[in-house]
């Protein structure tokens, strides 16, 4: 039996029902067009980056792959109107959201013919999301790298699956064959990685924010950003511990924190700087242990899956 083909791969005509996460500064065309070539659906993210810069990454994505890709907008990020129009412009195949509802946009996109796959963190997102018209949904769990809600993956995922009748793609602590069995068994017609991807050879990150991944532990992630209320999980470094602690014993205030952390995603990613920058990551880092193409990271991972599937 084959356990590959879900409504996800068939929904958007892909190999494998795995999406490469849209990691901000992160998830470019290089990696996108990779992991799509590898049968699954790589995504470009489109965070606050320039509308330039993010026409330039589509058309290199076409370049690399003639296969689907999407596309990730944040929904608070300030030119998420741009954005949501130069998807329908460049034919952008599958659109996935983040931080807010992106009703206002869905009308535009399903006339253009794209899928729409918003990221939930609760069971109340993903009902509307199902009412205002998306495709499916990522239920993500607080073991992922980046922004994060509080419930785990294993307690979200199968309450989205009762809630909704579209459906579901897990998302939050998968490395592994297992965690794409264990996602299936929840009830999940796909799943979403990211910190795994991290340490695919054409994920072009610095080579500092690489090997963090690459050498960090089980307890090597700590969530910083909740005295903003908005939470993200990174690898522990000097910085990221210091801000967490200035944190929890009040030295810091939510502001002086919002300012210090400015740019930092973008020091980490684009210099390694390991004083100033802040190198998301999942909980699950300590399971990455070597760097590997797309292709092969995808092809192991589904190995495993229907091998345990299959048992």
């Amino acid at each position: 039996m084959t356990t590959l083909k879900t409504d996800i791969t068939e929904l958007l005509g892909i190999k494998y029902p795995i999406f490469q996460g849209g990691m901000a500064w992160i998830a470019e065309s290089t990696l996108a067009g990779a992991v799509s070539n590898a049968g699954g659906l790589g995504i470009i993210a489109g965070g606050s980056a320039p509308i330039d810069y993010l026409s330039d990454q589509i058309r290199k994505c076409k370049e690399i792959t003639d296969k689907p890709f999407g596309v990730n907008i944040m929904l608070m990020s300030p030119n998420a109107d741009e954005l949501a129009k130069l998807v329908v412009e460049e034919g952008v195949p599958v659109v996935t959201t983040g931080a807010g509802n992106p009703g206002k946009y869905m009308a535009a996109w399903k006339e253009a013919g794209i899928k729409v796959i918003p990221v939930v963190p609760s069971v109340g997102l993903a009902k509307r999301m199902e009412r205002a018209g998306a495709d499916a949904v990522i239920a993500e769990g607080t073991e992922s790298g980046g922004h994060i809600g509080e419930n785990t993956t294993m307690c979200l995922v199968p309450q989205v699956v009762d809630a909704v009748s579209i459906p579901v793609i897990a998302a939050g602590g998968i490395a592994d064959g297992r965690g794409i069995a264990a996602s299936f068994m929840l009830g999940a017609k796909g799943v979403q990685v990211g910190t795994r991807f991290l340490a695919a050879e054409e994920c072009q990150i610095h080579p500092t924010y690489k090997k963090l991944v690459v050498d960090a532990k089980d307890t090597d992630s700590v969530v910083t950003g909740r005295s903003t209320g908005h939470p993200c999980r990174n690898v522990k470094t000097k910085f990221s511990k210091k801000l967490a602690s200035g944190e929890m014993n009040g030295t810091i205030t939510p502001d002086e924190f919002e300012e210090i952390t400015l740019g930092s995603l973008r020091k980490a990613v684009q210099d390694g700087n390991l004083e100033e920058g802040s190198f998301l990551c999942g909980a699950i880092a300590g399971m990455v242990n070597e760097v590997k193409p797309a292709k092969e990271i995808v092809e192991e991972m589904f190995a495993q899956a229907e091998q345990l599937l299959n048992k």
